[in-house]
């Protein structure tokens, strides 16, 4: 490649992601998933487009929406509250796991006897199809106030269901005949083991060395996460379990961590998970041939119909009821299975392993993920309100808060905002009641900064600098927190830095 030709190659992919980013605030006003949109901006670049680009390498876009997928999972654990998705990961956990199973099951009899597919190709399809999108579940949730029993359990479906569904469609494509179901039981629990383990354990190593050694540049604070969370992937990988569930995992733990400039470190990961999806799907989209998609629209809704009307249902039901979750919320989450970009680059494993008739199995999932993301992905706030799980509007907001380390002064910087909602709005600076150690050393207000006095009251968007030694540093983060959601009588009346009572 020439010079002449690398300069055409990037003014190209500068101009996509900028039509893609301007595309943001179509999907935005729309409700659309974003990634219907990246979709037909990869489409609308291939040989049945303007673009009349030939891009046919299934092997390349399986092995690009792998490291792809491992950026958004990695985000998607970084923004992930352990205190909304604790409760509900007995629950996610037997969704991602019997759920997958049930749904693998009805949707493969369903293509079987409904649309004529020999069973190698129908488990094929029950399998791919059975993951949720974890870019497009976080896309759409994080936009709509649920409760967050609800939102945990998506979220976290979403980030474990990936691995037992890529082992499952590993196993169908590969040629000879299928492994018995408990041998793939014992693997696809082995993977998952070895995965869960590997990623905590990285992600425990990762946040300790970042809360304890303080790096030259705030900048390089993100570049470290986002290393070791791909370290986490790569070493599940190579220890021959699920690297998606340990990317996942150990992005978790370092979400929850506390670690020095998260909003700096969280903006980066954001950034990252856009271009990889934004990469991802126009991908696909080139990769789809649109001209070969008449013939099977049909099989697609088909098979579409019986997965959301009935697969996903049934695995709900028989999956949260042992554990009371009300039929609202299991109606809700019927319909929230979002399919995204993940089924269909798990399409591209039975093309790269030449599994008969793959390229319709890819085409089907294409046209099965782009009509019923159409479909549900806009319904899903009008449902909810329907069912009505919106979210407490009268919720405390939290804190936003960011902690610098001062290595040579053994102490911490934290930098706090009060936003519309808090609690901490007419409470005084002595009333914050902060561990001793612990001091309000400055406030910026309507752009002026200010030494306080203990008398001074907060208001709604100032800016709080609040110096803490070490061994105080967790405990002052819990005061404020507390007080932002209970008031200046928190910890009496029992509220805890959560926001809820103790």
């Amino acid at each position: 490649m020439t010079v002449h030709h690398l300069n055409q190659l990037l003014l190209v992919c500068s101009l996509v992601l900028l039509v893609a980013v301007a595309a943001v605030r179509i999907s935005s006003r729309s409700g659309l998933p974003s990634l219907l949109v990246y979709l037909g901006i990869g489409i609308a670049m291939g040989q049945d487009g303007v673009g009349d680009i030939h891009f046919d390498s299934a092997a390349l876009t399986q092995v690009i929406g792998y490291a792809a997928l491992v950026v958004i999972l990695a985000e998607g654990g970084l923004g992930t509250k352990w205190k909304e998705i604790k409760p509900a990961l007995p629950a996610a956990s037997t969704l991602a796991l019997a759920g997958v199973a049930v749904s693998v099951g009805v949707t493969a009899t369903a293509a079987h006897y409904l649309v004529g597919l020999e069973w190698r190709q129908a488990l094929i399809i029950g399998a791919v199809v059975s993951s949720t999108d974890a870019a497009a579940v976080f896309s759409v949730l994080r936009k709509i106030p649920l409760p967050a029993r609800v939102t945990g359990t998506l979220e976290a479906e979403s980030g474990f269901n990936d691995a037992p569904v890529v082992i499952l469609v590993l196993s169908f494509s590969t040629a000879g005949p299928f492994e018995h179901w408990y041998v793939l039981l014992g693997k696809i629990a082995l993977e998952l083991a070895i995965g869960a383990a590997i990623g905590i354990a990285v992600g425990w190593l990762g946040s300790w060395g970042l809360r304890h050694v303080a790096l030259p540049a705030s900048g390089l604070y993100p570049i470290a996460v986002m290393a070791i969370a791909v370290t986490a992937y790569a070493a599940g990988a190579m220890a021959h379990g699920s690297g998606f569930l340990a990317v996942y995992l150990a992005s978790m733990v370092l979400g929850n961590a506390k670690l020095p400039h998260w909003p700096a470190t969280r903006g980066f990961a954001d950034g990252l998970g856009w271009i990889a999806q934004i990469g991802m799907f126009v991908l696909l989209g080139l990769l789809v041939t649109p001209h070969e998609l008449g013939d099977d629209i049909w099989p697609a809704i088909i098979i579409g119909l019986a997965l959301t009307m009935v697969a996903r249902p049934m695995s709900v039901v028989l999956c949260l009821t042992p554990f009371r979750v009300p039929w609202q919320e299991q109606t809700l989450m019927s319909w929230a299975g979002l399919r995204g970009a993940v089924p269909i680059i798990l399409a591209t494993i039975p093309m790269v392993q030449g599994v008969d008739a793959s390229r319709r199995i890819f085409n089907i999932v294409f046209v099965l993920v782009v009509v019923y993301t159409l479909v549900q992905g806009p319904t899903l706030p009008w449902l909810a309100r329907k069912l009505r799980l919106g979210g407490d509007p009268e919720a405390a907001a939290d804190l936003g808060i960011e902690s610098a380390p001062l290595e040579r002064l053994r102490g911490h910087l934290l930098s706090v905002e009060i936003p519309e909602g808090s609690k901490m709005h007419g409470v005084e600076v002595n009333e914050l009641r902060l561990p001793a150690g612990a001091a309000v050393t400055l406030v910026v207000r309507e752009g002026t900064s200010f030494v306080p006095l203990p008398t001074t009251v907060l208001r709604h968007g100032d800016e709080l600098l609040v110096v803490a030694t070490n061994p105080v540093r967790d405990a002052a983060e819990r005061r404020l927190r507390a007080v932002g959601h209970g008031g200046k009588l928190a910890g009496w009346l029992g509220t805890d830095g959560t926001g809820k009572a103790r």
